[in-house]
């Protein structure tokens, strides 16, 4: 059963700065591209950020290029998003998910596998 699992949510004022994580079983990132989501009070879900063990694409949404960091420890079947000057207006669920195979990072609009349950990130001003 494909499987993941987010973690690392959390409390922080605007300026600081999270390490949100997500652990995958019953597959191995070289198969999946690993996206990140999240999903704020009364918004649309918006995807993030995206990793691709398979060639080594990453990608970000504009709103947090400069700020946010994915990377990927395929030991531990891991990835992870590290966040910095946190915003308030970015407080949301956030959720990594796995794309469908033969999915990369830059194909927009394709199809999920898997979704994490989500992490509550809360951001004060």
């Amino acid at each position: 059963e494909v499987q993941l699992q987010a973690s690392g949510g959390g409390l922080v004022q605007a300026g600081g700065s999270l390490r949100l994580s997500c652990a995958a079983s019953g597959f191995t990132f070289d198969d999946h591209a690993i996206a990140w989501f999240r999903q704020g009070p009364g918004k649309e879900r918006e995807e993030i950020s995206c990793i691709q063990s398979s060639d080594g694409s990453i990608w970000y949404a504009d709103s947090v290029k400069g700020r946010f960091t994915i990377s990927s420890d395929n030991a531990k079947n891991t990835v992870y998003l590290q966040m910095n000057s946190l915003k308030p207006e970015e407080a949301a669920v956030y959720y990594c998910a796995a794309l469908s195979e033969g999915y990369g990072c830059y194909d927009h609009g394709g199809t999920v596998d898997a979704w994490g349950q989500g992490t509550q990130v809360t951001v004060s001003s």
